[in-house]
């Protein structure tokens, strides 16, 4: 199966790291390329690209202000990448929360001053 061009999708789009450091940037405020350049480590040519991308998915919106154009993010367009990503933090959390309190099981028996035994600690 072909892989989707990283143009089709905003998920596609996000998959480069390049700009997933690019939205991270641009998250609390507008900014010209030559920031972007700066603050990423890119040359601008490369910024340029990375930014076309994630334009036409939506993901960031440029305005003009003079000779200059300023980038930002597009909350909106970023939402959908939030709620998928959402079902995995609940995941995460819950074996989080798991660990969490086989550590504290194994702790309090310590703390008993008995050794943590294998009815201690459950293999899932």
């Amino acid at each position: 199966m072909a892989r989707a061009a990283t143009t089709s999708d905003a998920f596609n789009a996000v998959a480069e790291p390049r700009r997933r450091q690019i939205l991270l940037f641009l998250a609390h405020d507008e900014r010209q390329v030559g920031e972007i350049v700066t603050a990423i480590g890119l040359d601008q040519p490369s910024v340029s690209k990375h930014l076309g991308v994630l334009r036409r998915v939506n993901l960031v919106r440029v305005r003009r202000n003079g000779r200059h154009r300023l980038y930002r993010t597009n909350a909106a367009a970023i939402q959908p990448l939030h709620q998928w990503t959402e079902t995995f933090e609940r995941y995460w959390q819950h074996q989080l929360t798991r660990v969490k309190e086989r550590a504290e099981r194994v702790q309090a028996e310590i703390d008993r001053g008995g050794n943590p035994t294998q009815s201690t600690i459950p293999k899932h």
